[in-house]
């Protein structure tokens, strides 16, 4: 069971974490791209992940949701022409904020905090994983790039 202390603690910290993303990903020589998204869209699109992320994580009932949530953002980033390693790279941060989060507010302090958090995070790296794999496959539609899928 995902400790839902910690998932409310991330989502009531959603402000937070998306600022300082936003500076990470405007700063990321890997990111460049971003450079000519406006604030208030890139501010959305990771409030959005952050504050909710509780609707993203430790149910396999939104995988559905998770498939045409990324798919549809892969499509979008290749029509805004950002680089698919860019995209790859803006999820990675997205997550590593959320474990620099963790780690740094001593939510991994005790044995089961310890627990509970890298149980959190499986959870937060099984997300990432699969926005990861649809961002790109919508990237690859979006760009004429797919083939007929097997399974």
């Amino acid at each position: 069971m995902i400790s839902q202390r910690l998932v409310l603690l991330i989502e009531t910290h959603a402000d937070e974490l998306t600022k300082r993303w936003m500076r990470d990903i405007r700063q990321n020589e890997a990111t460049t791209s971003y450079q000519s998204i406006p604030d208030t869209t890139l501010y959305q699109r990771a409030f959005d992940v952050y504050s909710h992320l509780g609707r993203w994580i430790g149910s396999e009932e939104r995988r559905d949701e998770i498939r045409r949530t990324y798919t549809e953002l892969g499509a979008e980033r290749f029509r805004e022409g950002i680089l698919l390693s860019e995209v790859v790279e803006a999820l990675a941060l997205t997550k590593r904020h959320l474990w620099w989060f963790m780690s740094e507010r001593g939510l991994l302090d005790g044995a089961v905090q310890l627990y509970q958090g890298l149980e959190l995070y499986n959870s937060i790296v099984l997300f990432f994983d699969r926005a990861v794999y649809y961002t790109a496959v919508g990237f690859e539609q979006a760009a004429g790039l797919t083939r007929e899928r097997v399974g």
